[in-house]
């Protein structure tokens, strides 16, 4: 028997994202989209990709979610408005959540009443997620972040770290803004939210898991920037580490040995690599006493809507990779 999965808030570029997923799912019946602004429009008059794909339209009766006939939901809202959704509305306890948006991602803030997110980072959380009712998703930056980052924390070699970060104008959502229109980004480049992004705090809290006990915590010096480009995202890392390459390269492929999603490179990466799919690639450089950490995503996939669906796989048992086998648009 197939999964049935509906989606709340389906019109932004996650929502999208997650719909071409959850159709093309063999183990997902996919048939309820609530979206309060395009109620009753087919699914392919927002998201234009898929006309012809689906005669779905979306829908504004919140009744598939109070009676309990979802196995899944999706919350692909806005930071802060999930955890208003659920206090505003009733969604069936025998329903598991898996939310999109920062508002459960952290151990502090992880409860709903007598819901309890588990972070769902696979790499690190897979038991965890298995036996999940409810799933916080990681953020775009914090996932290509965090996979770069985690063996070396779990080796206790984890010194203080300065990373850049740059992404495509999706991350931005899809509702214009000044810095999102065609005519600022093209040709152009911005650093935004200096050493205050919001992904700073399930970061460090991940890292932290994994970190040999009373392994002190680490300063992570952040500086995203605004690229010229629609989908990805590329991470680099530096610190001090005074360990060999080579043996660093080994500590790598070893922490990601069974890791279906999560590739260690010994060639130079690039972005297109990734595009269009939910890997993460990661290659070391050293020069020195210095250490970089390269770490690439797609920040719609493994970064959000790819990773979503991996954690509903471990959720129901299915196989990991499941819907999740797509080639990068390489050429």
């Amino acid at each position: 028997m197939k999964i049935k999965a509906g989606i709340i808030g389906g019109a932004g570029y996650t929502g999208g994202e997650l719909i071409r997923l959850l159709l093309n799912h063999p183990d997902v019946d996919f048939s309820f989209i609530h979206s309060r602004s395009n109620a009753n429009k087919p699914l392919y008059a927002v998201h234009e990709d898929l006309i012809g794909e689906t005669d779905l339209a979306f829908s504004h009766d919140l009744t598939p979610v109070q009676s309990g006939e979802l196995d899944i939901l999706f919350l692909c809202l806005g930071h802060g408005e999930s955890r208003k959704f659920l206090s505003e509305n009733t969604v069936a306890g025998n329903t598991k959540i898996i939310d999109l948006a920062n508002d459960f991602r952290l151990a502090a803030q992880s409860a709903s009443g007598k819901r309890n997110f588990v972070y769902g980072l696979p790499e690190i959380n897979k038991t965890a997620i298995q036996s999940a009712h409810d799933v916080a998703n990681p953020g775009c930056f914090a996932t290509a972040i965090q996979l770069g980052l985690l063996p070396l924390a779990k080796a206790g070699l984890l010194e203080e770290v300065y990373t850049t970060g740059i992404t495509g104008s999706t991350g931005a959502g899809q509702s214009p803004s000044s810095t999102s229109h065609f005519s600022w980004r093209a040709n152009n480049i911005q650093a935004y939210k200096t050493l205050t992004h919001q992904h700073l705090g399930e970061i460090v809290q991940s890292l932290m898991q994994v970190s040999p006990p009373g392994k002190q915590e680490q300063q992570l010096n952040f500086v995203p920037w605004r690229g010229d480009f629609t989908r990805g995202i590329f991470v680099s890392s530096t610190l001090h580490c005074e360990r060999p390459y080579e043996e660093l390269v080994k500590l790598y492929k070893a922490f990601y040995k069974e890791q279906l999603f999560t590739i260690v490179s010994d060639a130079p990466i690039f972005l297109k690599q990734v595009v269009n799919t939910n890997k993460c690639i990661i290659q070391l450089e050293k020069v020195g006493v210095k250490l970089v950490v390269h770490s690439i995503t797609d920040n719609l996939l493994k970064g959000a809507c790819g990773q979503a669906v991996q954690n509903m796989n471990l959720m129901f048992g299915l196989k990991e990779a499941a819907g999740l086998k797509l080639k990068a648009g390489y050429f």
